[in-house]
């Protein structure tokens, strides 16, 4: 299925921040890599982005709808940048990056419907539980930008009586 890329190159795609009942966060080891990261993937053609959300949620984590509830999305697309040495220069459309919905969604099912061989190339091998704070951190130093701002958006859905640390970041970011 084609990558969806508009016309400033940037590929549609949805990002997934998974929280357990402590409120800490899915974090995902990438197959035969060191790195790690929320589950994210492509919106085809013919998705809107909730549709394409649940797809990658079953294709790389094995989770279906009756295994989430959904608290929030993203109100607007967060985009970034691909370093020109992750370019795929002779791929026509080019794509430059990502412009990504991400979705923030509550595990409602016992932990073991965790699976990653559902799919003939799996994205992730392992995973842990982390603070709210943690990924923007840790994740590759392109992404991070966008992890924040999801994050940042999402922090008081999650944790509505924290207003104060909301407001003091709001107010740094100024």
């Amino acid at each position: 299925m084609p990558d969806s890329i508009d016309e400033e190159g940037f590929r549609a795609n949805v990002g997934i921040i998974l929280a357990n009942e402590s409120d800490k966060l899915f974090w995902a080891r990438r197959v035969g890599r060191r790195g790690w990261q929320f589950p994210q993937g492509g919106i085809r053609p013919d998705e809107d982005p909730e549709a394409a959300m649940y797809r990658e949620l079953y294709e790389e984590i094995g989770l279906k709808p009756e295994d989430v509830n959904l608290i929030g999305q993203t109100r607007d697309w967060l985009r970034y940048r691909l370093p020109r040495r992750y370019m795929r220069l002779k791929s026509s459309p080019l794509c430059v990056g990502q412009k990504q919905r991400w979705f923030l969604l509550r595990l409602a099912a016992p932990e073991d419907r965790l699976r990653f061989d559902l799919s003939d190339k799996p994205e992730f091998d392992g995973y842990r539980w982390v603070d709210f704070w943690y990924p923007p951190q840790r994740v590759i130093f392109f992404k991070r930008k966008v992890y924040k701002r999801a994050l940042e958006e999402f922090s008081p859905q999650l944790f509505p009586e924290d207003r104060t640390e909301q407001s003091s970041r709001e107010e740094e970011s100024s």
